[in-house]
C-alpha cells in the first residue's frame, strides 16, 4: 500500500468528519466546526475536498468507530490516500480486514453503495451520461447505478434512487434495467425507473417496455402507462405518471399525492433528517415545487396545508399539524 503523508489540515478535516458523525451533533459541536471552517480558507477547501473524495461513506466510519476502534487509524489513512480510486480503496480496506463480520453490513449501506457505483449522484445533484452504445442516462439526486455492457448484454442495475434513460436501438442486445424487485426491458424507447422503499416504479415516456419479476411473470407497458413492481406482483397504475419525469428540469410536479410522498421526493435535495408526523402524512397535495430550493418548497407546503414546519439547525426538520391559535376573549 502507498504511504503518502497527510497534511495537518486534511488530518483535522477527517477528524471533524468522524466526530460529527459518531454521535448526534449538538449546537456546541456545530459551532466549533463552523469556527474551524472560518479560521482559514484552507480548512473549508480541505473539508469540501474530503467530502468529494469520499462521497460521504459516513456509515462505514461510524460503524468502524463503534465496532472496531483498534482498526480506525488504519482505515482513516486508507480513506485519505490521494492515489487510490474507489475500487482501490475497497481492496485496500479488505486488506486490513474491514470486511469481516458485521462491518460488511456497513459497506452495504446506501452511502457506500453510492460511492462505489459506476454512476452516482450526491444529495441535490442531477447528472446525465452518454453510454458507450449511445444511450442517454440521467440520474436524479442521490441515485446509484452499476453498468454491465459487453458483447452479449446491456444491463443497468439501479442500486438506489431514480433514473431516466433514452435507449439507443440495438436489436441484438435489448437494454435491461434491474432493480430489487425485477427488471425492465426495452428496445429503442424512453422510460423512467424509480427504486422505492419496497417496490419499483416504471413509467413509459416513449414506445414500450416489458416489466418482469424473477418468477417469470411479466407485463408489457405502452407509452403513457406505468406500473409498480412488487416482490410478488405487478400493479398497473391507472393515474397519470408522466409528470414524475419533471425532475429532469428541476421541478417536482404533484397531482393529488399524499404529503408523505411529496416529502420523500424532496428528501434527496434536503439536508439532514425530515420527519413527517403520522397525523399529516396523508394530506393531499397538488402543485409544482422547485427541487433545487427545498426550503422554498417546504414553505409553499406550509402556506397551502394545515401543517407546521420546525427546523432544528440544518440537521432536523419536523413537520406536524398546524398549531391552533386561541383568540383572546
Amino acid at each position: 500500500m502507498s504511504s503518502h503523508p497527510l497534511d495537518a489540515i486534511s488530518e483535522q478535516a477527517i477528524d471533524w468528519m468522524v466526530t460529527l458523525n459518531a454521535r448526534t451533533p449538538d449546537d456546541a459541536l456545530l459551532q466549533r466546526l463552523t469556527h474551524w471552517l472560518q479560521q482559514d480558507p484552507a480548512h473549508q477547501q480541505a473539508w469540501e475536498r474530503l467530502q468529494r473524495r469520499l462521497g460521504k461513506p459516513i456509515a462505514t466510519l461510524r460503524a468502524l468507530e463503534q465496532r472496531a476502534p483498534g482498526q480506525a487509524a488504519e482505515a482513516r489513512q486508507v480513506l485519505l490516500q490521494p492515489t487510490h480510486s474507489r475500487r482501490d480503496v475497497l481492496a485496500a480496506l479488505a486488506s486490513v480486514g474491514l470486511f469481516g463480520g458485521a462491518l460488511w453490513g456497513a459497506w452495504r449501506s446506501d452511502a457506500t453503495q453510492n460511492w462505489l457505483a459506476d454512476f452516482h449522484t450526491g444529495s441535490g445533484e442531477r447528472r446525465s451520461f452518454t453510454l458507450a452504445d449511445g444511450s442517454r442516462l440521467s440520474l436524479n439526486s442521490a441515485s446509484a447505478v452499476d453498468l454491465y455492457f459487453d458483447a452479449g448484454q446491456r444491463l443497468l442495475v439501479l442500486r438506489r434512487g431514480q433514473l431516466l434513460i433514452q435507449v439507443a436501438a440495438d436489436p441484438h442486445r435489448p437494454l435491461r434495467v434491474r432493480t430489487a424487485q425485477g427488471q425492465v426491458q426495452a428496445l429503442g424507447t424512453r422510460f423512467l425507473v424509480s427504486q422505492e422503499a419496497a417496490a419499483t416504479r416504471v413509467v413509459v415516456l416513449e414506445h414500450s417496455v416489458r416489466a418482469s419479476l424473477p418468477d417469470g411473470r411479466w407485463l408489457d407497458l405502452q407509452q403513457g402507462q406505468a406500473a409498480m413492481l412488487h416482490s410478488n406482483a405487478i400493479e398497473p397504475l391507472a393515474d397519470e405518471q408522466q409528470q414524475r419525469a419533471a425532475w429532469l428540469d428541476g421541478r417536482l410536479e404533484v397531482l393529488d399525492e399524499p404529503l408523505q410522498e411529496v416529502i420523500d421526493a424532496l428528501r434527496p435535495y434536503q439536508r439532514g433528517y425530515v420527519r413527517v408526523d403520522p397525523e399529516v402524512r396523508n394530506l393531499r397535495v397538488q402543485g409544482v415545487f422547485p427541487l433545487d430550493q427545498p426550503q422554498q418548497a417546504l414553505q409553499a407546503l406550509a402556506e397551502s396545508l394545515p401543517i407546521s414546519i420546525e427546523h432544528y439547525g440544518p440537521w432536523l426538520t419536523l413537520i406536524g399539524p398546524a398549531q391552533v391559535r386561541q383568540k383572546n376573549s
